[in-house]
């Protein structure tokens, strides 16, 4: 056992023994060389373990999938990056857009220009989740609708009745003004779909996850895999969890499967850390490719200004974003440098790529987030990781 997953052992199977996470999956790629470590249960009590190849819910780790997904088109001139979205999401054409943020839902100026592609990949959509407004504003109680916002579980309905209901509503800012979180990818999702012909699933199992081997990955499961599937759990508030209620019936399809994740994809680490490996190769796996070079590197650049991030430094900190995903910009911490990328989901799963390390980290875990700040076992999965890679062809010696 190496010095990396002795202490991935040592220091994240403190949360599982201690009851704060029933079960989890830690992987690090570095120099050619994968280290997979599980540990705990399916389901908080005993029962199953958790094995390498254990099935989570990925929630917004399925953003990036999304956006790769989309620049798979702009390459294939099926879509433009700078393209109004007009024709193929007529929903959101001709836009009204808040007077002001806490205005009344029809105090509205016109927009000053169509929506583009290039606005979904980066959540310059100029609507979303806000991360620092209250909940008064009737723009946030109006986003709220269930049937247009159930956060990771995703709305009641298919996407032609979602984009309906988001199309009833305002912008909240211009086009391109500000970032905003999530919806942005959702309307990437229906947009990928149009413009491919195809459902969404569909488009990205030929396209991504066929091709990188992928096999445990999708929006739902086929009834003899669902005995691998994490249970979905909460802090209690005392240390320990409490399960989440889940409408979903895996086995099935559901109404609107989300690019943002909500709901979003099912997957392993292992097939996770395919797709980031692909990124980090800049687009080449083992049998070819997904992505072109200059896709990769667009993905992964910060296309944000100052301004245009203006209130959602609790969730990007000192970093940027790309297509679907968050970009470092400094090193602030062992483990942040810029050019390293990636995000985490919601329900308890973080996934970055650092091309300068040449390194792939996934961790999964089955317990939702209560803010937008990191829980301690993802600060100490990275922590572990960075002060640990060097040594990680070393054998673990005991002492």
């Amino acid at each position: 056992m190496s010095v990396l997953e002795q202490r991935m052992r040592g220091v994240l199977g403190g949360f599982v023994a201690r009851g704060e996470v029933p079960g989890l999956v830690g992987l690090v790629h570095h120099r050619g060389k994968t280290h997979v470590v599980p540990m705990g249960t399916l389901e908080r009590g005993g029962g199953a373990a958790v094995e390498a190849d254990s099935i989570f819910r990925i929630a917004s780790l399925t953003k990036a999938v999304t956006a790769a997904a989309a620049m798979i088109l702009v390459e294939e001139c099926v879509l433009r990056i700078d393209d109004p979205i007009d024709d193929l999401v007529p929903e959101l054409a001709g836009r009204r857009v808040l007077r002001a943020l806490d205005a009344p839902l029809d105090d509205t100026v016109p927009a000053t220009r169509p929506i583009t592609v290039r606005d979904l990949l980066t959540f310059r959509l100029g609507t979303g989740q806000l991360l620092v407004e209250g909940d008064e504003l009737p723009i946030v109680r109006a986003m709220r609708d269930p049937r247009i916002d159930r956060g990771p579980d995703g709305p009641a309905g298919g996407p032609d009745e979602w984009l309906a209901r988001l199309g009833a509503l305002p912008l909240m800012f211009q086009p391109g003004e500000r970032w905003t979180y999530h919806t942005s990818a959702d309307v990437l999702g229906v947009l990928v779909a149009r413009a491919a012909g195809k459902p969404l699933h569909d488009f990205m199992t030929e396209r991504v996850f066929e091709p990188l081997g992928m096999r445990d990955t999708g929006y739902h499961l086929p009834a003899d895999k669902l005995h691998r599937l994490a249970a979905s759990y909460r802090p209690d508030g005392s240390g320990g969890v409490t399960p989440r209620p889940d409408p979903r019936v895996w086995h099935e399809p559901p109404a609107f499967p989300s690019g943002g994740g909500g709901p979003g994809l099912l997957s392993t680490a292992l097939d996770y850390a395919a797709f980031f490996r692909m990124l980090l190769e800049k687009g080449r796996h083992d049998g070819g490719r997904i992505l072109s070079r200059v896709s990769v590197e667009l993905m992964t650049a910060d296309h944000l200004s100052p301004a245009q991030k203006a209130g959602a430094e609790t969730f990007l900190g000192s970093g940027g974003w790309g297509f679907g995903m968050q970009v470092d910009t400094r090193a602030d911490r062992l483990y942040t440098r810029p050019g390293r990328f990636g995000w985490t989901g919601g329900l308890g799963t973080t996934a970055y790529a650092d091309p300068s390390e040449g390194l792939v980290g996934v961790l999964f875990t089955q317990v939702a987030m209560t803010s937008p700040v990191a829980p301690k076992v993802f600060e100490d999965f990275w922590t572990v990781t960075y002060t640990s890679i060097d040594q990680h062809l070393t054998p673990f010696s005991g002492r």
